[in-house]
């Protein structure tokens, strides 16, 4: 078991946590965790890029003059991809890009993502983040004690206050830990747990 110090909003340290080795330090794959946020950004993608090919076009299916005797080319209807205002050829039609890798690879990939963060020492624990009213200006000094900048927060249960108050923030991301993926660990440099949270993640990723 690894042991973690537990810190308050001003910075100070207050007790200290044990974490599960078999959930904050495992090996590191950098190839497993690639290949899962490459699956979490091909799930993202909106994929309506369309076009209107010859069958969508709106427009007499007439041939355009006779096929021989006019000296000029061979001309089918008005529709043709090869006219102005004509049907597009091989354009991308609306399709999904989502995939899925193995709910195994899933979670050990979680599993590395937070054992980067203790590795790099960006993973920040706090007994509570309780803000009386939504305000950001009672955030951004609580972020000027922890001197972070650029964070992800895991809360346990819906916050309203501290949500209200971090969504004007540039790189501040809160987020239940129901939610908790590798793209969003990885996107920001620290990542700070609310201790209750930890026993959810553990709960989630023990099983």
């Amino acid at each position: 078991m690894s042991i973690i110090d537990v810190f308050n909003t001003n910075g100070d340290k207050v007790s200290q946590l044990e974490l599960s080795d078999s959930i904050f330090n495992v090996p590191v794959k950098q190839s497993v965790l690639h290949e899962v946020v490459t699956m979490q950004l091909a799930c993202r993608r909106a994929g309506t890029a369309s076009v209107k090919h010859r069958s969508d076009v709106k427009g007499s299916t007439r041939k355009l003059y006779k096929q021989k005797g006019t000296g000029r080319a061979r001309r089918g209807d008005i529709k043709s991809p090869l006219l102005r205002g004509g049907g597009s050829i091989f354009g991308p039609n609306p399709r999904s890009y989502s995939y899925k890798v193995p709910k195994k690879v899933r979670k050990q990939a979680l599993k590395m993502a937070l054992t980067c963060k203790i590795q790099e020492n960006n993973l920040l624990v706090l007994d509570k983040l309780a803000l009386e009213e939504p305000k950001t200006k009672n955030f951004v000094s609580v972020l000027g004690n922890l001197q972070v900048k650029k964070a992800l927060i895991v809360i346990e249960t819906a916050n309203e206050n501290l949500e209200l108050s971090s969504r004007n923030i540039p790189d501040i991301k809160v987020m239940k830990c129901e939610g908790l993926n590798v793209y969003d660990i990885l996107k920001y440099e620290k990542l700070i747990l609310l201790e209750p949270s930890i026993k959810s993640i553990e709960g989630r990723l023990l099983v």
